[in-house]
């Protein structure tokens, strides 16, 4: 099965785990260890790359408006003349935070639509969703979270979102005319609105009683019933 690692922030590794009477165990030990790893190779990172993680963390887990420029970057351990030689404003850091995730999702659908019959690339791309929202620290779909923090549509962060957001039915609505559905294009935006429903359910709901209802309608819609 498909399944999407973190792209929210951080190494994507779990947090400790413990076995009987509380002790760590192996695959947590290794998990520190890892972290460890990763925050070494952070620390040795350009600094662009620095705050574009540090922001992926923070904007992820604590939201856009939450987060002011000082504590960005105290974060990627930056000055302030280095964060406005990079970013003009917090804006402009925003937009770069989501482009990652932009490009992260990308590279997780695209070759799955390439390398799979429609039918099936479908249901993967709704199989790594599901188990993407059972992760833990998911906390919703991160261009949602954005847009519901950013009122005016004009704004070019709504701008960005909406671009992604027209990538995703695009993306449905191809699979779907390989597929020969009869109107891909409605169907595709009922996979979409299933795929954003995806997302806030994965945070809000259980996201594993969810998992069987998600793919019964995926499967519904791509079908044409």
């Amino acid at each position: 099965m498909t399944a999407l690692v973190r792209p929210y922030g951080g190494g994507g590794h779990s947090e400790l785990g413990y076995g009987q009477n509380g002790q760590v165990s192996t695959s947590g030990q290794k998990a520190t260890n890892a972290k460890r790893q990763d925050s070494t190779i952070e620390g040795e990172l350009p600094p662009r790359e620095r705050l574009v993680r540090a922001a992926s963390r923070l904007f992820y887990y604590e939201g856009v408006r939450a987060i002011g420029v000082e504590r960005l970057i105290a974060e990627a351990g930056v000055t302030k003349a280095t964060f406005y030689r990079h970013f003009a404003s917090k804006d402009d850091l925003v937009v770069a935070y989501l482009l990652t995730k932009d490009a992260y999702y990308k590279q997780v659908a695209e070759p799955l639509a390439a390398a799979h019959p429609p039918a099936e690339a479908i249901d993967l791309i709704f199989e790594a969703i599901a188990e993407h929202a059972r992760e833990r620290g998911f906390r919703g779909s991160p261009f949602m979270n954005a847009a519901a923090e950013y009122p005016d549509a004009d704004h070019p962060i709504r701008g960005l979102v909406a671009s992604h957001r027209d990538w995703i039915r695009s993306l449905f609505q191809d699979l779907l005319t390989r597929l020969g559905h009869a109107d891909p294009e409605s169907a595709a935006g009922a996979l979409l609105m299933l795929y954003d429903g995806a997302m806030a359910a994965g945070y809000l709901d259980d996201s594993t009683a969810a998992h069987k209802t998600l793919l019964d309608a995926v499967r519904l819609i791509r079908s044409g019933g």
